[in-house]
């Protein structure tokens, strides 16, 4: 409505004096509009005088019709991020603020503020004569500043942003006001002025401050549990007063200051008592007559500003992930600015108890984590994802918001600018070039030769010591892929990637759910999104790709791991599950339309791929001793990268990483160390070493947190022990060949026709079958039938056999052939 036309006692207005009907003595008025038009007089009467008061220079009537009236602009609300659970995870906005529809606010809470601040409010025109007058004699007296009277005051000076206190702002306050009460009806006037009003602890509006004082909603009915009650209601409007210590008074708050509190509480109950008679208070769903409260509240809860304000929770390891909620939410159309000016309720994919867990863990603050106790300079990374669907379940990439994120890729705040992130992931980057050759005919029995060099004169094929006669191989030109993916031999990753080219091992890579690898030369990191095969074969990625030179995130990895768990199916990693609205009418969230989860599951590789990389990597947190407990079936991949920086040493690491989990759970670990440099206040990267003072392998302190997680959260979501694949060679292309050579086949056994039970019962040799069964038995083998002495198995004799063929016997304790692995 324009000001000055059509608008209440304006020109034009057919119950105002406009300057063709001025003095009019045939105007036919109601009673309503002789009573708006007299409370109009009076109050352009009162500029009137106030102005002449103050060496004024206008009208009264002309100050009335010219003091704008607008539509208030929204409230600033709080944006909540809640978990998948419905925890709170964390706040964005500049103001805890929870906009709530005035007819769905608690009757009770009605009554009380107004009981406490304007008795009466539904009585006036929303101008409280008195108040004006005595605003105007203390201006012109010299006296304090007075505040607004009546609530549609009070609105309106919030409404106008008005901070100081004047005649004319008083002034033109009162017009607001008197010009709202013809816009809005009273419950509306009543529902914006408690939208917007501050009730201390950090809450700006009602429904913040029932949060804050009793963790309740002001949306709950009378009657129902958890419902605000009228000595509730009598706390929330007592404290509008004054709800912050200043100076000279300590507030209305109980926890600051019980004794005013209390009765400031006293007198608005009494009022509530008197205002809720069958002729008092015209509030929808009061109940008439109501017995007011003789006892003050014990419900009120204590509150920590430190902990919960606009920002609660957004210093804790969880705020991390503000960074990747706020960029899903720019692929939906919803802006920084949008989002900061609240009212968006975020439901994350984010488990409470998962990222509890997580955070037990990896956080080396956590007294139960692997890493406690250790040097501040370990820093540690986690991320967790369910494989079914791609939500990410933890994430922890350190202790507290502001920090260097671990687990994945830092940018500046507007989201554009890489600014770093990730660690080469070393042999756990294995299972991708592993999935590529399967995924190209290559079967698990395929067999590579560990002697040879790189291509090009290029040397050595680095192998952490383990060569010769250490590998666990028939012999040193003989080990099959399965061996050396479980042993973690380099070699076959670096022979399948010059086989492969290492375009298509980073190509599976991101099929699998890499998205950022690092340069080759440099501390750049290339989005695989953006980057043709053509375009990646030109950057010169080396064969080393294939057992993990390159850096990657934990994030990414996680993602990685999540779509071998899940047959071959990726799912992308996501933070944001909805997006909801509060209704104005209904007061319940509802979704924002084209946002939330859009799940695009997309197969990455065949599921007899997956089913031979599951049931390899099943082999390896037994061969490391982290297997999970109650039988859990996991599958996993340990990793190092060396350290070559400066004040190492020969076989020292500089990143550990322990990766995999079950088919609910995928998580990547990552273990680093780095300080500040005090001279070039750069980060330098350290050494890492395991309690003791070792190198730290994957398998150890990553291990342990990954263990320690996995148990953990596994119990926590009660998860199912669900089996993966059966192994399958479906997939095998019997002319794909490695550069191995084949070993001799194994001599068949001897014909020994004095023995029938030879290569059935018994050991067979060129000697008779002579031959000492190690242990507390000893039995020959010479056809005596004589059983060794001892606790050997008994002899077993065959109907018709020669005398003597029941000397075969078990020695109970011999050595095998089995070496155990301590693992890499």
């Amino acid at each position: 409505m324009s000001p000055g036309v059509g608008g209440p006692g304006g020109p034009g207005d057919p119950d105002g004096a406009g300057p063709d009907k001025r003095g009019s003595a045939g105007k036919i008025l109601t009673k309503a509009s002789k009573r708006r038009r007299r409370t109009n007089i009076l109050t352009a009467a009162a500029a009137v005088l106030v102005i002449l008061l103050g060496a004024g220079v206008v009208g009264g009537t002309y100050f009335f019709d010219n003091v704008d009236f607008k539509e208030p602009t929204a409230e600033a609300q709080t944006t909540q991020l809640l978990t998948s659970n419905n925890k709170v995870l964390a706040s964005l906005g500049q103001f805890n603020r929870s906009i709530v529809p005035d007819g769905s606010i608690n009757p009770l809470v009605k009554l009380a503020v107004v009981a406490a601040e304007d008795k009466g409010f539904y009585k006036h025109n929303g101008i409280d004569m008195k108040g004006i007058a005595r605003a105007a004699w203390n201006n012109f007296t010299g006296g304090d500043t007075q505040g607004a009277s009546t609530i549609t005051q009070q609105y309106a000076k919030y409404a106008t942003k008005r901070k100081e206190i004047t005649y004319n702002v008083k002034l033109r306050e009162a017009v607001i006001a008197r010009k709202m009460e013809d816009e809005y009806t009273k419950d509306e006037i009543l529902g914006r002025y408690l939208n917007s009003v501050y009730f201390g602890r950090g809450a700006y509006g009602v429904e913040a401050a029932a949060k804050a004082y009793f963790n309740k909603s002001v949306l709950t009915p009378i009657g129902q549990k958890n419902a605000i009650t009228a000595g509730e209601a009598a706390i929330l409007a007592a404290v509008i007063k004054q709800p912050e210590p200043t100076a000279t008074h300590k507030g209305y708050d109980p926890q600051k200051n019980m004794p005013d509190a209390l009765d400031r509480w006293r007198y608005t109950v009494g009022n509530m008592a008197e205002l809720a008679l069958p002729a008092g208070l015209p509030v929808a769903g009061v109940p008439a007559g109501i017995n007011p409260p003789t006892e003050y509240p014990k419900t009120w809860k204590t509150w920590d500003p430190d902990k919960c304000t606009t920002t609660c929770g957004n210093n804790k390891p969880s705020a991390k992930i503000v960074k990747y909620v706020k960029r899903e939410l720019r692929d939906m159309g919803i802006s920084d600015a949008e989002l900061n000016q609240g009212g968006l309720q975020i439901r994350t994919t984010i488990d409470s108890e998962v990222q509890e867990q997580a955070e037990k863990a990896a956080n080396a603050q956590s007294k139960k984590s692997p890493l406690n106790g250790m040097s501040s300079t370990y820093k540690s990374a986690l991320v967790a994802i369910n494989p079914e669907n791609g939500r990410v379940l933890a994430y922890y990439g350190g202790p507290d918001a502001a920090s260097w994120d671990y687990a994945g890729p830092n940018y500046t705040d507007d989201g554009k600018t890489f600014i770093g992130g990730g660690r080469p992931p070393g042999s756990t980057f294995k299972i991708y070039t592993l999935i590529a050759a399967l995924s190209d005919g290559y079967g698990m029995d395929t067999i590579w030769d560990s002697t040879l060099k790189k291509v090009n004169g290029g040397g050595k094929i680095s192998n952490s010591g383990r060569e010769g006669g250490n590998l666990k191989c028939p012999n040193p030109k003989a080990c099959t892929l399965e061996v050396s993916t479980e042993q973690s031999y380099n070699f076959t990753f670096y022979w399948l990637a010059d086989k492969l080219g290492p375009e298509k091992v980073i190509e599976m890579a991101h099929k699998a759910g890499i998205q950022l690898i690092g340069d080759p030369e440099t501390t750049a990191r290339y989005d695989l999104n953006k980057l043709s095969q053509a375009e990646l074969k030109e950057k010169g990625y080396g064969r080393e790709v294939g057992f993990g030179q390159y850096a990657i995130t934990a994030l990414d990895h996680a993602s990685g791991v999540a779509t071998i768990a899940n047959d071959g199916v990726y799912n992308k990693a996501h933070f944001v599950r909805s997006v909801s609205q509060r209704d104005p009418k209904t007061g319940k969230f509802v979704a924002v339309k084209n946002t939330g989860e859009k799940l695009d599951p997309q197969k990455a590789f065949t599921p007899d791929v997956a089913a031979a990389v599951q049931n390899v990597m099943q082999k390896i947190p037994g061969i490391n001793g982290i297997s999970l407990d109650n039988g859990r079936k996991a599958i996993g991949k340990t990793g190092t990268w060396e350290f070559t920086g400066k004040g190492g040493k020969a076989g020292d690491n500089g990143d550990a990483w322990m990766v995999g989990g079950t088919k609910e759970i995928a998580a990547s670990v990552w273990v680093g160390r780095e300080k500040v440099n005090k001279k070039t206040k750069q980060m330098d990267l350290l050494p890492i070493y395991k309690p003791g003072g070792k190198p730290m392998n994957g398998g150890s302190v990553p291990g342990q947190i990954w263990k320690m997680f996995l148990d953990s959260a596994s119990k926590a979501i009660k998860a199912e022990n669900k089996p993966f694949l059966p192994n399958s060679t479906a997939f095998v292309d019997p002319n794909k060949k490695g550069n191995g050579v084949e070993p001799p086949p194994p001599p068949p056994p001897a014909d020994n026709p004095q023995n029938p039970l030879c290569g059935i019962f018994q050991q067979c040799d060129d000697n008779n079958g002579n031959g000492n069964g190690n242990g507390n038995g000893n039995g020959n083998g010479n056809g005596n039938g004589n059983a060794g002495p001892g606790n050997g198995t008994p002899g077993i004799t065959l109907p018709g056999a020669p005398n003597g063929d029941t000397g075969n016997t078990d020695g109970g304790g011999g050595q095998t052939d089995e070496n155990t692995d301590d693992g890499n």
